[in-house]
């Protein structure tokens, strides 16, 4: 089976074009925004399903809104702009031992597919000799890791310097309980040429309104 020929943003009609040209030539063109979130509904909303885990729904809405905001699947290629049809979780996971590897989370619409999917793919990489760091999607990937020990408040990711490092990348930290809620920190870094706080203001807002519908969903063929 023959790849489609990947497809580019035609830069000269671009909107964003003297953004893109500005922030492409920082140093450190990333930005980081850092809030909390209540996932006591979503929490709810996974037991009555059955299926899967508070830990596999959050990465799965994260990867659903990723792939809905359109410049969360731009990246840099040269001095063009790719954009992906799809993008997928690549996600730390904790072994045994205390190493940690990468486990892959495939876009899907259907939580249940999601889960059965990410569950293997968590089981896998938490084997010894596993490969540290799975290539399959290559940049068509959002990276992806949880801190369940800390409730942080601000965050920030190892980074390999250099003009093409344009992958988002999300955070979770720790759940706390407070009165009738259960806080989840949330760390969201992008890279600035490809999009602005209003992109990354649309991911949370997102985020927020799946967490209080979340049912929704969860429901057999993603239910939106």
């Amino acid at each position: 089976m023959i790849a489609p020929p990947p497809i580019f943003l035609d830069l000269s009609k671009w909107q964003r074009r003297a953004a893109f040209e500005h922030f492409r030539g920082f140093d450190i063109p990333w930005f980081n925004i850092c809030t909390r979130v209540d996932v006591s509904r979503l929490k709810q909303a996974v037991k009555d399903s059955g299926v899967g885990s508070i830990w596999l729904a959050y990465h799965f809405i994260a990867i659903r809104l990723a792939n809905d905001i359109e410049p969360f699947r731009y990246r840099l290629e040269g001095d063009r702009v790719r954009v992906h049809d799809n993008v997928h979780g690549s996600t730390t996971v904790l072994r045994d031992d205390e190493s940690f590897g990468f486990a892959t989370l495939e876009h899907q619409r259907d939580f249940a597919r999601f889960s059965a999917q990410g569950s293997a793919a968590i089981a896998t990489a938490r084997q010894r000799g596993s490969p540290f760091e799975p290539d399959k999607h290559e940049n068509a990937t959002i990276h992806m890791t949880t801190l369940p020990w800390t409730h942080f408040s601000s965050y920030s990711n190892a980074r390999r310097r250099g003009p093409h490092d344009s992958i988002p990348k999300i955070a979770f930290g720790r759940i706390a309980a407070n009165g009738d809620c259960l806080w989840m920190p949330l760390s969201v870094e992008v890279h600035h040429a490809l999009m602005d706080g209003l992109h990354v203001g649309r991911f949370i807002e997102g985020f927020e309104a799946a967490l209080q519908s979340p049912h929704a969903w969860l429901e057999r063929q993603g239910g939106l």
